[in-house]
């Protein structure tokens, strides 16, 4: 082999690693946008989780409110139960 054909051998050689390169670095930028996506992506879901985690507290302090005022008006309505009740039996 002389060394002319040695030496176009290895420029055909660099010449591949170059275009391996170039599509490693495209690459390389495809997975950085990509990453760039998820992280916006991510944020998003963050900020929906601590509103939707706020949204439950509030929703059950709400409930628990409302399950307590039912005991009191179920108290309330037996209580008028009794006494319409008793009403009634003085009338008769």
């Amino acid at each position: 082999m002389t060394n002319e054909e040695f030496q176009k051998i290895v420029l055909e050689e660099l010449k591949s690693l170059k275009e391996g390169q170039r599509s490693l670095e495209k690459g390389q930028i495809s997975l950085e946008e990509g990453q760039r996506e998820i992280k916006k992506e991510l944020k998003a879901i963050t900020e929906q989780t601590a509103d939707l985690t706020e949204f439950r507290q509030e929703t059950n302090t709400k409930l628990d409110t409302i399950i307590e005022e039912n005991e009191i008006l179920k108290e309330l309505i037996g209580k008028h139960e009794v006494d319409i009740r008793r009403l009634q039996r003085r009338i008769v």
